[in-house]
This record gives C-alpha cells, structure tokens and sequence, in this order.
C-alpha cells in the first residue's frame, strides 16, 4: 500500500506500524488524514512518535474517526470527560488494564479504537502488547470456524469492574468506581465482521467476555480457554516500547492489548480517548 503524506514502516509480520511524517498536535489536512486512516485500517495498530498533543488536540484527533466515548466506571481528566488518565504511581502494586482485553466490549456498541498517549514514561517497562484477531481468526481450522461462525457470547463489566476485579481495584491517582450487581450483559458475535474492512476477526477476551450464548459458564468455559490462548499466540503479536510523546491507535475491532506491569516503583501517566464503534456483526 503507498501512502501519498506519511512514511509508514511495519513492525512486524502480523500489525502495527509506526508513522512518520505527521503532526497530530497540527490542523490535519485531509489528504494526510485519509493517509492515516487508511494505515489504521492496513495495520490495525499504528504509532507515532515525538508528538505534542494538548487535551483539546487528542480530542480533535480522536473526534475526526467518530465520537468520544466518557468512561460509566473511570472518572475522565477535569475539564475534559473524555479523556481517561491512567496513572499508575511507584506505590501502586497494580496497574490499569494489565491483562489481554479489547476495550469496551461490555458495552452494547464497544469501542472502535482507543488512542493512548504517553506523557510520563517509566525508565524501563511498561511496554504494550497487541494482537491481531483478524490473524486468530484466520488461522483457525475449517472445522472451528464453522463452530463458531454463529456463535455469540454474553460481555459484561462485572467480573473486571466488580468488586473482586482487577479494574476496580483503588489506585492512588485514578477515580475508579465499582460495577453494580445488575451490570449488564451484552451479545456479541464470536466472529465479528468488521465494519470498514469486511474481514472477519475473533470476538472474545477474557476480561469482558462471560460466557457463550444459551450456555452454562462452565459449559463454555474450555473453549474459551481455547480461543483466548489461541488469539494471543506470539506470532498474532507485537511491542511497542513508549517513550514521552509516543501515541499508539489501535482498533478494538480486529485487536486485543495487554499493558504489561514491569515498572515498579516508577511513575507511568498516559492520556486516552476512546473513539465510539458500532453494533458488532
């Protein structure tokens, strides 16, 4: 694919690539910004580098793919709702969003992607992992995905924004609340379509998905296994190592992330907004 405004160089065989050649702290035009959105959807993650994004700026960016999503359980940066502070302090034994997961998939049309941004980086760690769902998808055998083409599965916050969940657990610099008892539960495909691409991509993670459709916990639970250790398979996957500045898009459609926990004693503070998607099909 050639790109007419930004250099785009992949990091690995399965996603990601980084972006070089564009100002998102800038007015984008529209042929830099067709450029861009048509990397997120070539490579499913992309970052950029050395960037200087105000509030107002990361929301702008963010609004130009849809509207911005308020967080129903993490309290959003003063002044600004939409955008969630995700700090972890050098005390804080845990840290936010420390396990294989796609955004919002509680909700009942989750997230189109996420864009973090880093302002205070760790010396070491706290590296961010993807996964191409398109690649755990694909690599299926013909019998499995004829299993689960059909299939859908119940999300819900519950377990993770519960009062046991990791999510929820008190942090010193981060306003979490707790996810009622009668928290909803929301059908998914397990096989969703995306919406700009027409690929097929796995839909579950083990954070927000519950169980299958029309079946016990415990009658779903070995496949589930299954797929969440099969969608996270190192050759699905890259890194990405912050520095102060980076900023990372990924798409909850076809991805799933893991912010890896290998800093303590450190200070980590990045900025996200969350772009709203659609029903998933």
């Amino acid at each position: 694919m050639s790109y007419k405004t930004i250099d785009v160089k992949p990091v690995s065989g399965a996603l990601g690539a980084e972006i070089f050649g564009a100002d998102l702290g800038a007015d984008l035009d529209n042929e830099t910004f067709d450029d861009i959105h048509q990397a997120f959807l070539d490579h499913q993650v992309i970052f950029f580098r050395d960037q200087n994004l105000t509030p107002e700026k990361h929301k702008e960016f963010g609004r130009r793919f849809g509207s911005l999503n308020i967080h129903p359980y993490v309290k959003g940066m003063d002044g600004h709702p939409e955008i969630m502070e995700i700090i972890k302090e050098p005390e804080d034994k845990l840290n936010f969003g420390g396990g294989w997961h796609s955004d919002m998939s509680f909700q009942k049309e989750p997230a189109l992607g996420s864009i973090l941004y880093g302002i205070d980086i760790p010396p070491y760690g706290g590296d961010t992992l993807f996964a191409s769902q398109y690649r755990a998808y694909e690599t299926l055998s013909e019998g499995m995905k004829k299993l689960l083409d059909g299939l859908t599965a119940l999300h819900t916050a519950k377990a993770e924004y519960g009062r046991a969940g990791n999510s929820a657990q008190k942090r010193s610099a981060m306003d979490v609340k707790n996810a009622e008892e009668d928290v909803p539960a929301y059908e998914h495909p397990v096989v969703r379509t995306h919406p700009e691409t027409g690929r097929k991509a796995l839909y579950v993670n083990p954070a927000f998905t519950e169980r299958f459709s029309g079946m016990t916990r415990a009658e779903s639970k070995p496949l589930l296994e299954f797929l969440y250790a099969h969608a996270t398979r190192e050759e699905f996957t890259c890194r990405f190592r912050w520095q102060k500045g980076s900023l990372a898009f990924w798409d909850n459609r076809c991805v799933q992330h893991f912010a890896l926990n290998d800093y303590h004693g450190h200070r980590r503070h990045m900025r996200r907004v969350t772009v709203n998607g659609d029903l998933p099909r």
